[in-house]
């Protein structure tokens, strides 16, 4: 069994760890924690861009000190050389005693190597604390690593019955100031955003993230949009060579002009082709997204785009708000049909998580294997 001090210690590691989200993309975002004589001599967690690592930060602020430290790693680390030098070659010439690690990096230059290579310099490597935990904060990049795709959480702002508009369109605002502020913070933590084009059309956003000093955290946002119906005025793409934007379009069939407008506009065409169904691949356009580094990706709607997603069993998490308020089966739901007959063939998610956001309820779930 652990002893509490090695688990507050990874606890704290991955505390930092979660500073990185939506920042680090193509790196996963990891935390360190060195710890000698009962003391933290050092801390770091992975810089915007995913240089320095975390190892490599919490080594400068210990110094010296880091000798005969036990190190607390949330994932692996690095074995190979990048940009950087290894992370495991850094603590060994640091001369840490110890490597406690939550869990192996998947990353085939590393899986393995970077623990072998501590252990062959005579560290004590301990592996799996928070084991569970640290898999849950980097499940993108695992993902990403692993199936070829990034993490999807879909988001939805609805009322009790499940509906984002009334029958006349009216959306503004389901939800109060503090659940639209928790949204925004959720954009902060996701390499990207992506809404259908109907979202696009009919409320023309910005999907930057709007709070306090986390501007910069804005996410890429993706619009799909398989013949490119988007306005050329639009702020998404007025936006575009500021916040990077990427349309989701079909790769035959469009008009060459208009497809270079977009592209003289500074936005990214991800052109796919189609599924068993005729319509656009979004599984194809979320491994494109994944081979360009992407590790985590923020659906907010539409309806036909949530749909989409649940039919080809692609959301991993739902983070469902709640307003208390009933619109009725005239509205707007919250997702079209997608080819329900059976109970049996439902995508079933747990409950992880409920809390109260000033008039509003927040459910997290996760998708059940």
């Amino acid at each position: 069994m652990a002893d509490i001090d090695d688990i507050a210690a990874m606890r704290a590691a991955l505390g930092l760890a979660r500073r990185g989200l939506g920042t680090v993309a193509p790196n996963p975002a990891v935390g360190c924690v060195l710890v000698r004589d009962g003391y933290v001599v050092g801390r770091g967690w992975t810089q915007p861009g995913g240089r320095p690592h975390a190892e490599t930060e919490a080594l400068a602020r210990a110094g010296d000190r880091a000798r005969g430290a036990t190190a607390y790693v949330t994932l692996e680390p690095c074995s190979h050389h990048g940009r950087t030098g290894p992370c495991a070659d850094a603590l060994i010439q640091a001369g840490i005693r110890r490597a406690v690690i939550a869990c192996v990096d998947p990353d085939p230059r590393v899986h393995g190597a970077g623990i072998a290579r501590l252990r062959d310099s005579g560290v004590a490597v301990e592996l799996g604390l928070c084991g569970d935990e640290a898999y849950h904060l980097n499940e993108g990049f695992f993902l990403r690593v692993t199936a070829d795709r990034p993490l999807v959480t879909l988001k939805v702002a609805s009322t009790l019955d499940g509906r984002i508009a009334t029958h006349k369109g009216d959306s503004h605002w389901i939800t109060g100031e503090v659940a639209r502020a928790w949204g925004h913070r959720l954009r902060a933590d996701h390499d990207a955003i992506m809404v259908g084009i109907g979202t696009a059309l009919a409320d023309d956003p910005e999907l930057t993230c709007r709070l306090p000093g986390l501007m910069p955290r804005s996410p890429l946002r993706v619009v799909a949009d398989s013949r490119l119906r988007l306005s050329l005025t639009s702020r998404l793409v007025r936006g575009a060579a500021r916040y990077p934007t990427a349309v989701i379009c079909l790769a035959r069939g469009q008009e060459p002009a208009r497809r270079q407008a977009f592209l003289d506009c500074g936005v990214t065409l991800i052109e796919v082709g189609t599924d068993s169904r005729g319509e656009p691949d979004i599984k194809a356009a979320l491994s494109i997204l994944a081979r360009r580094g992407i590790s985590r990706v923020l659906v907010e709607g539409g309806s036909r785009l949530a749909a989409t997603m649940l039919r080809g069993a692609l959301v991993d998490r739902l983070e469902w708000f709640r307003a208390a308020r009933l619109i009725g089966g005239d509205g707007v739901a919250a997702m079209v049909g997608f080819g329900v007959d059976f109970l049996a063939d439902t995508v079933d998610f747990a409950l992880v998580r409920a809390r109260r956001a000033g008039a509003d309820i927040v459910e997290s779930y996760e998708r059940r294997a």
